[in-house]
């Protein structure tokens, strides 16, 4: 189900899985919203005050969520961290390192469904 899961801790690296959508069941993040919310969150948690201690944010392949590694960052806070970042990453009025320059597939972004996406997933973590 949708939601934010421990996947693996192995030696104080931490793997979540921010899960936005059930699998296999048709519904799945656009390419081009999932490109939009690698480069917000990204971003936000790369300015967060725990910067040193994010190694990776990326998509999932099947577009129905993210991995995100953090070293010594524990569950809650990890959670508490990624509320924090989604939050950021909705006040953007721009998709950070969009452009040609900075973006190897800069014309594949869409601000609008991923900050809906993000909305939606915001929900999720409330529950």
């Amino acid at each position: 189900l949708p939601g934010f899961y421990l996947s693996s801790e192995i030696n104080g690296i931490y793997t979540y899985d921010l899960r936005f959508k059930k699998p296999n069941e048709g519904d799945y993040i656009s390419i081009s919203a999932a490109h939009s919310i690698e480069h917000l969150l990204a971003t936000a948690y790369r300015n967060s005050e725990y910067a040193e201690n994010v190694i990776y944010f990326g998509p999932m392949g099947c577009r129905t969520g993210f991995y995100l590694l953090l070293k010594d960052i524990k569950k809650e806070k990890a959670k508490k961290l990624t509320v924090e970042a989604i939050n950021n990453a909705l006040k953007e009025n721009s998709v950070p390192g969009s452009k040609k320059i900075q973006c190897g597939n800069y014309r594949s972004h869409n601000l609008k469904k991923a900050k809906q996406e993000l909305i939606n997933y915001l929900k999720i973590l409330k529950e």
